[in-house]
């Protein structure tokens, strides 16, 4: 099969005949059609994420929607020709999803949400499962919260948007003065970080008090200023990014709490991997409801264009996800 292979950090992306894998048990052979790509997929190609655990020679990418095609021993609830999506690979010791087959834990799938195209769908994972572990499993958004994203316009901060405003959440989110439309039009109150600070949106949108959650994607500066803007007592920031060093004195004093988010633990431990899934499913009913939907850069890109695609990415030209055709 193609693949496109890393063989070493900082080195080109190259399409290579590589063994088709097949399917141990637990996993089921998917027919790759879709890989997303995430400023992570960059950071490994580059060296720059030790936290990911790839050694090369290494097939990157973690985001796929394909085709079942042979399941292994001991696999139930997916057969031959189901559409599924997932984030199985790329990381650690497991294949990635910049190839035209891969051999996956069936745990970390679901079935494709039936109104999405295979490129729509190879949008959502990594995004969706790190804003739902951040605001359902970690901070257990709810109607009647009110709810800060920081980054709102960003990969995982619009799905962020949309799954708390889903679940009955009054949101608010910060971006630059040229995304505040997407923002408003994904369901939340756009917030220009650049030329509002902290202690004046959290007047205008809290009366001072705080928001219920504030859910950070950015990291840095970003993680400082959720402490200051999170509700005290009840209050819970999340973040997703949580590298430097930080003063916690700010959240202490509003004696609020506070939770990391590693989304790929499970896949580099094998713990947890049927969490992964639920998830899916759970993102899958919101989509076919019509309450969360991927924005998608609308270029194209193919295995042999995967060095552009990681550009793209990397200069934040792209006006959306990143998504590469393996099997158109």
């Amino acid at each position: 099969m193609r693949a496109v292979v890393l063989e070493e950090f900082a080195g080109p992306l190259e399409v290579r005949e590589i063994d088709r894998p097949t399917p141990g048990e637990g996993q089921v052979l998917v027919r790759v059609h879709a890989s997303g790509v995430n400023p992570l997929d960059t950071k490994i190609r580059a060296g720059r994420a030790a936290h990911a655990r790839v050694q090369p020679p290494a097939v990157l990418g973690m985001d796929l929607a394909g085709q079942v095609v042979e399941t292994g021993a001991g696999v139930s609830g997916l057969t031959p020709g189901d559409e599924v999506y997932g984030l199985t690979g790329g990381v650690g010791d497991l294949q990635g999803s910049l190839a035209q087959f891969a051999a996956v834990d069936a745990r970390l799938l679901a079935r494709k949400p039936a109104t999405l195209s295979m490129r729509e769908a190879a949008a959502l994972p990594l995004a969706v499962i790190t804003a739902w572990e951040g605001l359902v499993d970690r901070a257990g958004v709810r109607a009647g919260q009110k709810v800060l994203v920081h980054g709102g316009a960003g990969g995982v901060g619009s799905v962020a948007v949309q799954i708390a405003t889903a679940r009955g959440a009054e949101v608010f989110a910060t971006a630059s003065a040229a995304r505040t439309p997407l923002v408003r039009r994904l369901g939340a109150v756009p917030i220009d970080y650049t030329s509002v600070p902290v202690e004046r949106y959290v007047a205008e949108h809290t009366g001072g008090a705080g928001f219920d959650i504030v859910f950070d994607t950015v990291g840095g500066p970003v993680l400082d200023a959720s402490f200051e803007a999170v509700r005290s007592y009840t209050g819970h920031v999340v973040s997703a990014l949580g590298w430097g060093t930080h003063a916690l004195a700010p959240l202490s004093f509003r004696a609020a709490t506070y939770s990391g988010i590693f989304t790929l633990l499970p896949m580099l431990t094998g713990r947890g991997r049927e969490h992964h899934g639920e998830i899916l499913r759970e993102a899958a009913a919101l989509v076919d409801e019509g309450k969360l939907r991927p924005l998608l850069d609308g270029t194209r890109y193919t295995l042999a264009d995967v060095a552009d695609a990681h550009r793209s990415v990397e200069s934040g030209t792209a006006d959306g996800k990143v998504v590469v055709d393996v099997e158109p």
